[in-house]
C-alpha cells in the first residue's frame, strides 16, 4: 500500500488490523479524557490568569 492509498478495511497479509478500522464501522472514536493533574493545572492557569487580570485593574486605576 503506498502513502496516498486509503486502507480497504480488509486485514493485512500479516493478520493485523486495519489502522482505521474503528471509523469506517461508524463508530466514534473519542481521545481519552484528561487525567485529575492536567485538569488541575489547568483549573490552576486559568485562576492565576482571572488573579493576574484582576490584580492588573486594580493597579491601573
Amino acid at each position: 500500500m503506498t502513502e496516498r492509498e486509503e486502507p480497504s478495511g480488509e486485514p493485512s497479509p500479516d493478520g493485523s488490523a486495519p489502522p482505521f478500522s474503528g471509523a469506517e464501522t461508524g463508530q466514534p472514536r473519542y481521545e481519552p479524557p484528561p487525567g485529575v493533574g492536567k485538569l488541575l493545572v489547568w483549573v490552576l492557569l486559568f485562576v492565576l490568569a482571572a488573579v493576574v487580570v484582576v490584580l492588573g485593574g486594580v493597579y491601573l486605576t
